[in-house]
């Protein structure tokens, strides 16, 4: 199968992106662009000694482990509607297919994505390795490889190309922002994406969008029409993986703490950050959109956006996390052994 891109920490964008770009999701912050660049997660602030940079260690009490653990049974009720309206699309399959064909862009992804990278494992930051193997067995997924790179720009992503194995790409700035459970649960948001196989519907109808525009007469129109189904699916998919973070953080204001950072956070002011408040502010932003007038700016605002606004993200986790449907798959779950965390 031909590469993809998954990004679950991404700014929403409008503007199509080229061929050779990521192909994204995002966890993160809208901007004004199509298919944006990945957003932001990060760690807890480091800690400098004797002028070396040094990370405390993680640690977290066992977590419950989702042994049976199927996509749809964390899959946002818009996310199956969306994806069925896809499937729907007649010819997307065989055309995204022959869009994708070949290996060349495969390989400039493949090759810009690790090629100034740190691959982690367990000798190499193995906190970082601890806790994307703890999240891939929480969801019950095969772990993918974990890279760090060096950037200025907040970021993590996922890619899966060519039938090889799948990896997550964080930029060390990430550090600066989050702490251990908000990062791991960044890390649970981009498994979210794989386990729900999100990176086969983005990559077919973002590709045959592109290619609607290169079409005589109709081509604008055919494009439009697919640009707005595929926010739509992208705003759902979003909606998903949060839950997926969710599972693996076990602890609603761990995954709105980050929405929050992410939405207007800083390292200097992180300690400061409200997350009761921002559910309200959540509530507030309802309250104003309801009326006739509100409702139709909400949608105009939103029409557009590959991702949801974060406030309505936060609230959708919250009411999530006291669902039945949250609380029974608890109930299925299971006390993660100390020995599997290793």
């Amino acid at each position: 199968m031909a590469s993809l891109v998954l990004s679950s920490l991404c700014f929403t964008s409008h503007k199509p992106c080229s061929f050779t770009s990521s192909l994204r999701f995002s966890f993160g912050a809208l901007t004004g662009s199509r298919f944006a660049a990945p957003l932001t997660v990060g760690f807890r602030p480091v800690k400098r000694r004797n002028g070396r940079i040094r990370v405390s260690v993680y640690s977290r009490a066992s977590p419950l482990v989702f042994r049976d653990l199927d996509a749809d049974d964390f899959r946002h009720p818009l996310d199956k509607q969306n994806t069925l309206i896809l499937k729907a699309i007649p010819g997307l399959n065989e055309l995204g297919r022959a869009l994708l064909a070949g290996t060349v862009t495969e390989q400039i992804m493949l090759l810009e994505n690790i090629g100034t990278s740190v691959l982690v494992s367990k000798d190499q930051l193995p906190e970082l390795h601890k806790m994307m193997i703890e999240a891939a067995g929480i969801l019950n997924i095969e772990p993918p490889d974990l890279y760090v790179r060096q950037s200025p720009v907040p970021n993590a992503y996922t890619l899966a190309i060519s039938g090889k194995k799948p990896f997550v790409v964080i930029h060390t700035s990430l550090v600066e922002l989050l702490t251990r459970n908000e990062l791991q649960a960044v890390l649970a948001h981009e498994l979210g994406h794989l386990k729900c196989d999100h990176g086969v519907w983005l990559t077919f109808a973002n590709l045959l969008t592109l290619g609607a525009y290169t079409v005589p007469g109709l081509g604008a129109f055919l494009a439009q029409t697919l640009e707005e189904q595929l926010f739509r699916w992208l705003r759902a998919a979003e909606l998903t993986c949060d839950r997926a973070a969710l599972l693996v953080a076990q602890d609603p204001k761990v995954v709105i703490s980050v929405l929050m950072k992410l939405a207007g956070g800083c390292p200097s002011m992180a300690d400061q950050l409200n997350v009761d408040a921002f559910l309200e502010q959540a509530r507030s932003y309802d309250k104003a959109s309801s009326s006739p007038v509100g409702y139709y700016i909400r949608n105009a605002q939103t029409r557009q956006l590959s991702h949801p606004l974060p406030v309505l993200r936060a609230r959708e986790i919250d009411e999530w996390s006291r669902s039945n449907e949250y609380r029974s798959l608890l109930k299925r779950a299971t006390q993660m052994n100390v020995v599997e965390k290793v």
